[in-house]
């Protein structure tokens, strides 16, 4: 969906992928013909996209203030390459340290006003190929197979999808832990 309603707005959360191994990943996902590689940075996401009223987002920055409170900094390291094949045509960067920390702030954001089903259940991982051919699948999972990434992490980051589909940081929210 996109902000094509003035009164409602796409919000996403996520941990932003820090340069330079968000060009690099930025990249790869270009490289493989992915449509998307321009108009999603390379994230971790915590919210899904999720339609909420514009009236409302003073409330909704209020609660990530409140949910970025419920965990610490973090190390997080990125390492290798895996999929959610057959079940959905993606391949991702997996997240190999702090996925507890993601767990936990996935669980702090999707609180109302930010209360949403999800589809499949939470994974975080860093999404670099998604609904294109198989051959495109294969050469991003191989082609990132060796990819590691350790930097920390201070904040999370509120999205806004524009009418084009792009996805714009709007907000940090630094994390100050319990």
């Amino acid at each position: 969906m996109t902000n094509s309603d003035s009164d409602h707005l796409t919000v996403g959360v996520a941990v932003a992928i820090p340069q330079p191994h968000a060009s690099v990943l930025s990249s790869w996902r270009r490289r493989i013909g992915d449509p998307e590689a321009d108009k999603i940075p390379p994230h971790v996401t915590l919210l899904p996209p999720t339609v909420c009223s514009g009236g409302d987002l003073e409330l909704v920055e209020k609660h990530l203030v409140e949910a970025a409170a419920a965990v610490l900094p973090f190390t997080m390291k990125l390492s290798g390459t895996g999929t959610f094949r057959p079940v959905s045509q993606v391949v991702f960067v997996q997240v190999s340290t702090g996925i507890a920390e993601c767990e936990l702030l996935e669980r702090a954001v999707r609180r109302p006003p930010l209360t949403r089903e999800l589809a499949f259940p939470y994974h975080p991982h860093v999404t670099v190929a998604h609904d294109v051919g198989e051959d495109q699948l294969d050469q991003a999972f191989d082609g990132l197979r060796d990819f590691v990434a350790q930097f920390e992490v201070n904040h999370i980051v509120m999205y806004l999808q524009d009418s084009a589909g792009a996805w714009l940081p709007r907000r940090q929210f630094p994390l100050t832990g319990p």
